[in-house]
């Protein structure tokens, strides 16, 4: 039965650190977060990490914070992110997580807007990029430093220093923070999360206790994890998927390991061999492309083997997902394909993993096809950040496309009138900070929170986001279109980095793709054109490359309606940035944003009114 791990956890009172402290009080001897740091793993038992934070909550406590204070961490993944984490959280006071790719003028917003007593922040390089905002924010009284600084001043302290402050208020009064943890309620607010603020400024998502507490059983209830597991934490604590698969796995005694960069996420898979791990679907098309670029380049018989377990592997997971008869000769060459090529995929992702959890965009059902066929199973949620995680396909009860069913508590509907995704349970948020009215935008008289997302729900109850409201846009026809599943389309292809769908207003659908530019030549070069001499500008420009982009644009949208296949497609030499504010620090399009900054680009694949 899932939620084995967490039984008793509702006698509890319904606070995170409630949750988390009692769960490294049952495995203390167990280590339960793990580190890399200059080729060297530091590992943290349960008592360890127990320890820290009663001493970095008495540390912060000495320094000053009240219960309801707001403090702020910037800082990539590391476990110092979560102990800090817990240490507000146990004093009562409110964690405002900033994302370590926001800009500079959101980072001086976030602070003074939600008056961040003080700030944890991980290194002196992150502190040089950030300082502009931070010197500026009269609020802040104190930065603590995660990694050790030479330069001492009195607002400047260490991390470790913080620590020695508390465990001395310990020595003279052992249960000074169990005192602390004592005043903590259920409804209190535990963080103030900012949104990426595709459209005007950043809205301060509240979220308290009950929220995050609601979660951790829910999800714990629904999907199988495993005491023994083994978890990779990818991406961004500051964002809501990942710290809640973190409560949740900390909760259940499973064992994470902290990736702080993407560019260790390969030698890290390998290393530490996951079990279950969270991801969006950028890194599933990143891995397929790496994986279709390597067997598409074998050559021979080789090639022609590794396209064949391909479309092998898409006949029998579709047959399988639609609860088809799977025919003896189909089910034989699968076993052969994944003898000879999906064994290989398996070993790339640490050759143990019992399930992927995705969320944040939609995955296509190719690549979600290719990877279940392969034996590593990607299970489609759903969640944000103003309701947490809200529902998720199960290993014995998934539809590829579908982001599965609601967990327990969790109610979900489909708005008869807009086709709107309505949410309602203790997982949704308090509220919008110090912003009533937008908070009554979305929040009805009866609690439903209104996603702003588009979709459906099955004869099974499983349901399906279509698109995003505001994203939906309408060609000069009256024809109204849904960027976000073309875009998920042409993200199958190799050639293809980054895209924006465009045509509102115009006569037909286009496509702005950054192009993936070492697969990009390759084709071209395949064909007989040299680009060796060609810089990414002028590949730009390459009537071949556009044409050879264009076409792949074509091939995976012509079973589309005529008016929404992508017929046309420019390309740009870099990729969408945040610090231009095209796109958001969890990387979703600012459409507004591309829609005037490239009018002239659109105008000439899409056509004007």
């Amino acid at each position: 039965m899932f939620g084995e791990n967490i039984a008793g956890f509702e006698k509890l009172p319904q606070t995170v650190p409630h949750f988390l402290m009692e769960s490294f009080r049952r495995n203390k001897n167990r280590e339960l977060l793990h580190h890399k740091v200059d080729g060297g793993w530091i590992r943290l038992t349960g008592k360890q990490a127990s320890e820290k934070v009663k001493n970095i909550t008495l540390g912060l406590k000495e320094l000053g914070v009240e219960k309801g204070e707001k403090i702020a961490i910037i800082s990539e993944n590391r476990p110092e992110w979560s102990l800090a984490d817990l240490a507000i959280l146990s004093l009562g006071a409110v964690n405002v997580p900033i994302f370590t790719t926001q800009a500079v003028d959101q980072i001086r917003y976030i602070l003074e807007n939600s008056r961040a007593k003080m700030l944890f922040i991980s290194n002196k390089k992150l502190f040089q990029y950030a300082k502009p905002a931070i010197e500026s924010v009269e609020s802040l009284e104190k930065l603590i430093f995660f990694d050790e600084l030479e330069e001492k001043s009195e607002k400047i302290t260490s991390f470790r220093a913080l620590e020695e402050i508390g465990e001395r208020v310990r020595k003279k009064k052992s249960d000074a923070y169990e005192n602390l943890l004592e005043n903590i309620k259920t409804e209190d607010l535990a963080t103030i999360i900012y949104t990426s603020g595709t459209t005007g400024e950043p809205k301060g998502v509240m979220l308290t206790h009950k929220n995050f507490t609601s979660n951790i059983l829910a999800v714990s209830r629904g999907l199988p994890i495993e005491k023994t597991d083994r978890s990779l934490a990818v991406l961004p604590l500051s964002h809501i998927f990942e710290r809640c698969v973190f409560y949740i796995l900390c909760s259940n005694g499973v064992a994470v390991h902290y990736c702080s960069s993407y560019d260790q996420l390969a030698s890290l898979i390998a290393e530490v061999k996951p079990t279950v791990m969270t991801a969006v679907p950028r890194l599933f098309e990143q891995v397929y492309h790496k994986i279709v670029k390597k067997g598409m380049s074998a050559g021979g018989w080789k090639t022609k083997l590794f396209v064949w377990a391909l479309e092998i592997g898409q006949q029998y997971w579709k047959a399988k997902e639609e609860k088809k008869h799977v025919p003896v000769s189909l089910a034989a060459k699968h076993a052969i394909a994944d003898r000879l090529v999906f064994s290989k995929w398996r070993e790339g992702v640490g050759g143990r993993l019992r399930f992927f959890v995705s969320g944040g965009a939609p995955l296509s059902k190719k690549l979600a096809y290719a990877f279940w066929a392969a034996g590593i199973p990607i299970l489609q949620g759903y969640g944000m950040t103003e309701a947490c995680l809200v529902c998720a396909n199960r290993p014995d009860d998934n539809k590829v496309g579908s982001i599965g069913k609601p967990f327990e508590g969790i109610e979900m509907k489909i708005d008869e009138k807009t086709g709107e995704i309505l949410i309602r349970g203790d997982n949704v948020m308090l509220g919008y900070y110090n912003k009533p009215e937008e908070t009554a935008k979305v929040i009805d008289e009866e609690g439903w929170y209104h996603s702003g997302d588009v979709g459906y729900m099955d004869e099974d109850g499983h349901f399906y986001v279509t698109d995003r409201l505001k994203d939906l846009f309408k060609l000069s026809n009256g024809k109204y279109v849904a960027p976000l599943q073309i875009e998920s389309l042409l993200k199958q292809s190799p050639l293809v980095s980054q895209v924006v769908v465009v045509g509102s207003g115009r006569k037909q659908v286009g496509a702005l793709i950054v192009p993936d530019w070492i697969a990009l030549r390759q084709a071209l070069e395949e064909k007989g054109f040299d680009t060796k001499n060609l810089t990414n500008e002028e590949l730009c420009e390459d009537p071949h490359a556009i044409k050879l982009v264009q076409n792949d644009a074509y091939e995976l949208t012509k079973e589309l309606a005529e008016y929404e296949r992508v017929k046309r497609v420019y390309l740009l030499p870099r990729e969408f940035s945040i610090d231009k504010g095209e796109i958001t620090p969890t990387l979703k399009v600012k459409r507004s944003v591309i829609d005037e900054k490239y009018a002239e680009a659109i105008d000439e694949i899409c056509g004007t009114a």
